[in-house]
C-alpha cells in the first residue's frame, strides 16, 4: 500500500471542526485580555484617582505588562490557527515543511496548527 501524501477532505473536515472551534475560545480570550488592558471590565476611576501608593502602582504595571503578553501571545497562537486553516484550503494541512511526510493526526489533534513532525522538531533542537 502506497504512503499517503496529504489527508483526504474527510479527515480535513474533521481538523476544520476542531480548529474553529480552538479559534473560537482563542477568541473570547483574547477578548477578555483586552478587554481587561482597556478597563472595560472595570467601571472605577481608579486611573483618575490620585494616588501615593508607589509599589501598588509598580504592580498594576507589572500585571498589564503580563496582561499585555498574553494578550500578544493568544494573538500569535490565533495567526498561527488562522494559518492552518489556509493550509486546510490548499489541500496542504498536515504535511510537515521540513520531511514532506504526513503529521500523525494524534499529534495534529494535540497540537492543530504544527507544520512539523516530531522528527523534524526534534532535529530542530
Amino acid at each position: 500500500m502506497a504512503e499517503k501524501n496529504r489527508y483526504s477532505d474527510e479527515e480535513l473536515e474533521e481538523f476544520r471542526q476542531l480548529i474553529n472551534e480552538k479559534l473560537e475560545v482563542a477568541q473570547r480570550d483574547y477578548d477578555a485580555l483586552k478587554a481587561s488592558l482597556m478597563n472595560l471590565d472595570n467601571n472605577s476611576a481608579d486611573d483618575t484617582a490620585p494616588t501615593f501608593k508607589v509599589l501598588e502602582e509598580g504592580a498594576n504595571t507589572l500585571s498589564k505588562e503580563e496582561t499585555m503578553r498574553l494578550a500578544q501571545r493568544q494573538m500569535k497562537f490565533i495567526q498561527s490557527l488562522q494559518a492552518a486553516m489556509v493550509r486546510i484550503e490548499n489541500k496542504t494541512y498536515g504535511i510537515c515543511r521540513e520531511t514532506g511526510k504526513l503529521i500523525p493526526k494524534e499529534r495534529l489533534r494535540a497540537v492543530p496548527h504544527a507544520t512539523l513532525c516530531i522528527e523534524a522538531k526534534q532535529n530542530k533542537r
